[in-house]
């Protein structure tokens, strides 16, 4: 049997084991998916029982998607660029990283039926899933991506990879079309983005990652104001499917009951 992982840290908040199980099941694998709250030291024995085979494949989430590339052998051309892998496989022996978060957020963008074309855009965080976004806007042909940090160095450390991103205090506003949460506030449900949207208007497009809790207060107050609000529950499914697809070669289905599978708060 084989046997795939998603680690991180928190780690307990992910419903990955639940959606490839089922795909798993639904296409007579012999295979197993679980989850895994890894300490940073622990990364190198992960890598090297994929590489013994006694691990067929494995995710990766907050805080390891960077940290994790000093142990690949090879990237794909967009974890390269974006300097972030979120699945990794055994090919010919070399360990390879991937970021299916890429096509995950743009797919996930395209079904909302939202016209990201010139549009200015608000990201708040600069961790994890951020260089994904942001790559994935600019070949979607946004006009505008600034940045918002709790720590503002790190927000920097990306105009390293994207030159042209702008960067903002954390707590500042500036106009958007589409502003994104992807920092982990929400993933309690008590947590709360200290922003004041009140004089943003309407017409604008909420986007919170966090797909678990499936409203967030980041959410809720979007649609208090009159906003579109969506969250990464579809991006979550494509990404997933993606990383189905490189290890099993097989394109599972999206159906009623994947997205019954995720929308257990």
């Amino acid at each position: 049997m084989k046997k795939f992982l998603v680690i991180g840290n928190p780690i307990k908040h992910s419903l990955s084991p639940q959606l490839h199980n089922y795909w798993i099941k639904q296409n007579n694998i012999d295979a197993v998916y679980n989850k895994q709250e890894l300490v940073r030291g622990e990364l190198k024995n992960l890598i090297l029982k994929i590489k013994n085979k006694e691990i067929s494949g494995a995710n990766v989430t907050v805080p390891f998607k960077k940290e994790v590339i000093s142990y690949l052998d090879h990237l794909s051309d967009g974890a390269e660029k974006t300097q972030s892998v979120n699945t990794i496989n055994l090919e010919n022996n070399k360990i390879v990283g991937h970021n299916t978060d890429i096509e995950g957020f743009e797919l996930a963008i395209q079904d909302t039926k939202f016209d990201i074309i010139n549009k200015e855009i608000l990201i708040l965080g600069a961790g994890g899933v951020v260089p994904s976004i942001i790559f994935a806007l600019k070949k979607m042909g946004v006009n505008k991506i600034v940045l918002s940090n709790r720590t503002k160095n790190k927000a920097e450390d990306l105009k390293n990879i994207f030159k042209d991103i702008k960067i903002i205090e954390w707590g500042k506003l500036v106009n958007f079309d589409l502003i994104i949460n992807a920092t982990s506030i929400g993933l309690n449900k008590s947590d709360k983005i200290n922003l004041d949207f009140s004089r943003i208007g309407d017409n604008k497009f909420f986007y919170d990652v966090i797909y678990n809790p499936k409203t967030t207060n980041f959410l809720n107050i979007g649609k208090e104001y009159g906003n579109k609000i969506e969250n990464g529950k579809m991006m979550f499914i494509y990404q997933a499917l993606a990383s189905f697809k490189i290890w099993h070669n097989i394109e599972p289905k999206i159906n009623d009951e994947v997205i019954k599978i995720l929308d257990n708060d």
